[in-house]
């Protein structure tokens, strides 16, 4: 297996590299030199622009967006960015070098085998009704649901649009409503959790992930809410849990948009269906919020450039001195060893 050492982010100008790289972008151009690579490459951790100057350019033909290179020579800058004049490259087999895509692509920072296993004990902890805990582990347990949310992404573009941002944005809402039941104890806590985690399922079909990420056929004809309850269905017909539960989950799914005009088949109409909406729409709101602030690092400006999705400017606000908020967060093992793994 091919092994990758040297992320973009760590480029130093003046610096030799040599390493594997995805083509994010590749163009021919003329120089008065003769033809010349205009490419773009990356990795998880950024984008680098990289030229082949003549006649070392000529050797390549057909170079294009996806492929895998070993790309080596000399780290540069042009406009205050690094730039790497390829001496050296050779075109690679994915398969065959045995890469891992989620080191080419933006990643979660969280592993998706702890996140699914992070459900796991969300359905643990409160799924006291069996046919509900039963049907949950059912449909996260079936090869094929698992090992498409294992790479999903949340969204073509926006928010969570990276591997394992689908399994991410799930978790995030899934604790959301369980900590919103912790103020309305009349609140059916189970379905509430069945529908959050559940509530995006379709996105996995309806994105193709990996390197290009864009619409299936499926997605665009059908959306990934209906996707979603397409999916569910024979999950739900063999599950032991009462009629009047299944429906409830399935407005839960079809209503978490909150709004026609954003593409909710139907409206919120129980308080469970009020409450996934909401937490949905923060997540989401958060994940692009926090995104665009984490872009003013080290730069002199406190605001953002505009945002068309959020139709405003952002600004990064003083913290509070001794913010508490990571003081009492408890270790991943610390919160979860009294939880069963099997029930």
């Amino acid at each position: 297996m091919s092994q990758k050492y040297t992320y973009i982010k760590d480029l130093i100008n003046g610096e030799r590299v040599k390493d594997i790289f995805l083509i994010g972008d590749a163009q021919l151009r003329e120089s008065r030199n003769g033809p010349f690579w205009n490419l773009r490459l990356q990795d998880n951790s950024g984008v680098v622009e990289a030229k082949i100057w003549s006649p070392l350019s000529q050797n390549f033909q057909g170079l294009e967006a996806g492929l895998f290179v070993v790309a080596g020579g000399m780290v540069g800058s042009f406009r205050d960015k690094p730039q790497l004049t390829v001496e050296v490259m050779d075109v690679l087999d994915p398969e065959l070098a045995g890469l891992d895509i989620t080191d080419f692509l933006p990643s979660s920072k969280e592993k998706p085998e702890d996140m699914m296993q992070e459900l796991d004990y969300l359905i643990a902890e409160h799924m006291v009704h069996i046919p509900w805990k039963k049907f949950c582990r059912k449909v996260l347990k079936d090869e094929t649901v698992r090992g498409r949310l294992l790479t999903a992404t949340g969204a073509k573009a926006v928010h969570h649009a990276y591997v394992g941002g689908l399994l991410e944005h799930t978790l995030a809402v899934a604790k959301l409503c369980m900590s919103i039941c912790d103020n309305y104890p009349e609140v059916d806590r189970q379905v509430l959790l069945a529908a959050a985690i559940f509530h995006d399922l379709g996105k996995a079909w309806e994105l193709s992930g990996g390197l290009t990420n864009d619409y299936t056929d499926e997605g665009r004809l059908l959306g990934h809410i209906h996707i979603g309850v397409e999916i569910l269905e024979p999950f739900l017909l063999k599950s032991k849990l009462d009629t009047k539960l299944k429906l409830h989950l399935k407005h839960l799914i079809l209503s978490h948009h909150g709004e026609y005009e954003f593409g909710a088949p139907k409206r919120p109409k129980t308080p469970e269906a009020f409450i996934l909406h909401f937490a949905d729409n923060i997540d989401a709101k958060m994940n692009t919020i926090f995104a665009e602030l984490d872009k003013l690092e080290g730069s002199d400006s406190n605001w953002t450039p505009y945002q068309r999705f959020l139709d405003r400017y952002l600004y990064k606000a003083e913290k509070s001195p001794d913010n508490p908020s990571s003081k009492c967060e408890l270790k991943k093992s610390e919160a979860q060893c009294s939880l069963p793994l099997k029930a």
